[in-house]
């Protein structure tokens, strides 16, 4: 069985891209195909554009893992060598990610996607191909079902919408709240159906206001809000679009309780000052002060000179899931992997994980807080 391990060696191949493409900035090339002494994993994800911290994050995770792994000694005594690829967060750019990977890259399982849309996007396609999927980050609830073969290391929207509406009405004693998504969003709009849902049974929903990717004014929608006087204002997004928003309601004096989703780890970098405050729902927090989150986090920030944030510890657990199941199964057979995927249990940096029916872990959630600038763990919250 693999442990998780601190050492922090690497490995590269000489192979050039495929033609057209290039390695993510920071790999080496891998060599094509899984044979001899390599298994490829496939990786996709935003490492540029504006969901770029997502996808750089994770896949920092992942090859912090895979240097642990292969210094340990590897997988059924071979190398695994992670070939990633920038999606930008555009889903067409996801499957055509996908099919390389699948077509000429050799790719025996998937960590992948990283947000929800391109996780969506492919999900069909690696359905119809039997291929071992465990996207570290993505989300939605549609990701799962209906699709032996895929799997997760994080929580459901749904889960962590009801978990915000637990922590609104029973932690902060909310009996109203007003909730704002954006509607060109999968992963926006799911949360907030999962809120407003679980909300109800607690209090009421004032008001629920949408918006696009492409709105940059939102101080009409914010008024309309206001107006509701809410206890709580529940605005599920990533925060590059969160931090704009936060910006005008600081602008329009408004004055109540946010509440965002595990899309606002790492608004500290670049909103601190207009997010001061806010909750959070997320996976992990840097003030656990147990042993293997402790040791993950000295390892990151020796190896990337930044601190981690929840998706790169949860690329750090899937690359360590994946690898144990591909131990586990004793070969690269994508049938064998997906069944021993389903019985895979471990102690990851993000809790313990083990798979329910739909390929999900269950987990308690963290509430972080954003306060004078850092982030701090308020609460662990569970949906009974």
């Amino acid at each position: 069985m693999l442990v998780f391990s601190v050492a922090l060696t690497g490995c590269s191949s000489n192979e050039e891209a495929p033609e057209g493409e290039e390695p993510a900035e920071g790999e080496e090339p891998a060599e094509e195909g899984s044979e001899g002494g390599e298994i490829v994993l496939g990786f996709i994800g935003p490492l540029t554009g504006d969901y770029s911290i997502y996808g750089e994050t994770s896949r920092q995770g992942v090859d912090l893992a895979l240097e642990e792994i292969n210094a340990a000694g590897g997988v059924l005594g071979k190398t695994l060598v992670l070939k990633p690829y920038d999606t930008k967060g555009d889903k067409t750019e996801a499957v055509n990610a996908y099919n390389r990977l699948r077509d000429n890259d050799g790719m025996v399982a998937f960590l992948g996607g990283t947000i929800s849309g391109e996780t969506l996007a492919i999900k069909e396609l690696a359905v119809a191909d039997g291929m071992p999927v465990l996207s570290p980050t993505a989300t939605h609830l549609d990701i799962t079902p209906n699709a032996p073969n895929v799997f997760r290391a994080c929580f459901t929207d749904p889960y962590q919408g009801q978990t915000a509406a637990v922590f609104a009405a029973e932690n902060l004693g909310a009996e109203t709240a007003a909730i704002m998504y954006n509607t060109t969003d999968a992963y926006s709009e799911g949360l907030a159906t999962s809120f407003e849902a679980k909300f109800g049974e607690f209090g009421e929903v004032t008001t629920v206001e949408g918006y696009t990717q492409a709105d940059a004014d939102f101080r009409t929608l914010l008024t309309k809000i206001a107006d509701t006087n809410p206890d709580v204002l529940y605005l599920p997004d990533y925060y590059a679009k969160a931090g704009q928003i936060l910006s005008q309601v600081e602008e329009l004096g408004l004055d109540m309780p946010v509440i965002g989703p595990d899309g606002y780890d790492g608004i500290e970098e670049d909103y601190a000052d207009v997010a001061e405050g806010v909750y959070f729902t997320n996976h992990f927090a840097k003030t656990d002060d147990s042993e293997i989150v402790q040791n993950f986090i000295a390892n990151y920030e020796a190896k990337w000179d930044r601190s981690p944030t929840a998706l790169a510890a949860l690329g750090y657990d899937a690359a360590y899931i994946m690898a144990e199941a591909i131990e586990k199964a004793g070969s690269t057979d994508g049938e064998a992997i997906v069944t021993a995927l389903a019985d895979t249990e471990i102690n990851g940096v993000t809790g313990h994980i083990v798979f329910d029916e739909n390929g999900d872990p269950q987990k308690s959630i963290s509430i972080i807080q954003l306060v004078d600038g850092e982030l701090i763990l308020a609460d662990k919250v569970s949906v009974e």
